[in-house]
């Protein structure tokens, strides 16, 4: 009896080594790894946001309540600087559990890309050979010896007394820092300063990465429903960095809450503040995606001008049939089942037209405004009487 010949396995649905994830082992992870400290296989992220966050903050709560400065009456008490909790016990935390989020989002889009680079063999190759370059970048170790030497660095040089206002509370009374007020700006700073500096090389990577894959010239699909040739996934980067979006919203709000609340501070003195995170960081998260911006401004270009050619060809030969009367003899376009009547044609040309020339959508701005405003919602409504507001609108459409 003849075997059966057994069916082709399915194509995999990741990229393998194409997927460059711009947090799985970095060299901070491989020193961890290599010391036992994390497991093998995992980012350890939960574990790591728990010891940072503990060294960070506390040392400081447990001299601030052995000195009697945790929860005083002096006004200045520790508890009343939010921004020390919320740099150490928030901001901190959020640094470190956002990286799984953008591990696999990175991963996701990696593998969107690599199916489209893989419709042309030659694509695909070029494509694993950015994808390697952009993970050299990622395993060099002099990046984060320069980032964590700039944090120490710049620890050192912004000295805690340009901060009386904020380190009040770890004052001595002949003036003197005490050593609650050393371990914050010694220790608590430059962890959060590293992890800042981290993201922000972590942004670099992916402009690179998704700059280099631009150039490739993918097989994009015109046509495709998405509105970007195939590739729409990447708008949904910005939503991979909502963690970091809420933990820089959270540094600011903290600040504001101990104005408005201890110094009767007004909310009118924070909107240029505001403003200039929400663009400074929209700008940040949107870099990576206007990378690809040229590659589908050229894709989208080239095909306009070869579908309105198809269109033309298709609908002149039409009007030649129904109404001149030519017999055009066998033109196989006119039967072609793929373009079908002359308004499938039509739609074919128009969703090509509609093709943006940038993978951003409404979506990608609200995945990084919405993070921002929850802390500074959270502030504003401090001043704002939310409550009364509420009832006035539940009573307007009642």
């Amino acid at each position: 009896m003849a075997r059966t010949a057994s069916p082709e396995p399915p194509a995999r649905a990741d990229c393998g080594p194409a997927a460059p994830s711009p947090c799985d082992d970095e060299p901070p992870l491989r020193w961890l790894r290599r010391a036992r400290l994390l497991p093998a296989d995992s980012l350890g992220a939960g574990r790591r946001a728990v010891v940072f966050a503990l060294l960070a903050w506390l040392p400081i709560a447990l001299w601030a309540a052995a000195t009697g400065r945790l929860a005083d009456d002096s006004g200045e008490s520790l508890l009343r600087h939010y921004g020390v909790h919320v740099r150490c016990l928030v901001v901190i935390p959020l640094l470190v559990l956002g990286e799984p989020m953008l591990h696999d989002t990175a991963r996701r889009i990696a593998a969107c890309l690599a199916a489209t680079a893989g419709a042309e063999p030659a694509s695909r190759l070029r494509f694993d050979a950015v994808a390697a370059g952009v993970l050299r970048l990622r395993d060099a170790s002099l990046p984060w010896v320069l980032m964590i030497g700039a944090a120490i660095g710049w620890a050192i040089a912004d000295r805690p007394q340009v901060h009386a206002d904020a380190l009040v509370w770890a004052m001595e009374g002949d003036g003197a820092l005490g050593f609650g007020g050393w371990w914050f700006a010694y220790i608590a700073r430059p962890i959060l300063l590293a992890l800042l500096l981290a993201w922000l090389w972590r942004i670099v990577l992916l402009c690179e990465w998704l700059r280099r894959i631009g150039r490739i010239d993918l097989p994009l699909v015109p046509t495709h429903p998405d509105r970007a040739g195939g590739i729409a996934i990447v708008s949904k980067l910005p939503g991979a960095f909502a963690p970091v979006s809420v933990a820089l919203a959270a540094i600011v709000a903290s600040r504001w809450a101990h104005e408005i609340l201890h110094h009767g501070a007004n909310l009118d003195a924070y909107k240029l503040t505001t403003a200039v995170l929400v663009v400074v960081w929209s700008a940040m998260l949107l870099l990576p995606l206007l990378a690809l911006a040229p590659a589908l401004a050229r894709a989208r270009a080239r095909s306009l001008a070869a579908y309105s050619a198809l269109v033309g060809r298709h609908g002149r030969l039409v009007h030649r049939r129904w109404i001149e009367g030519r017999e055009l003899g066998d033109e196989a376009i006119l039967d072609a089942p793929e373009i079908g009547p002359v308004a499938d044609a039509a739609v074919l040309y128009d969703a090509v037209k509609r093709m943006r020339r940038v993978p951003i959508g409404k979506a990608s701005i609200a995945m990084i405004i919405v993070p921002l405003a929850i802390p500074l919602v959270l502030v504003a409504a401090l001043r704002i009487p939310v409550k009364e507001l509420l009832l006035d609108l539940v009573k307007v459409l009642v």
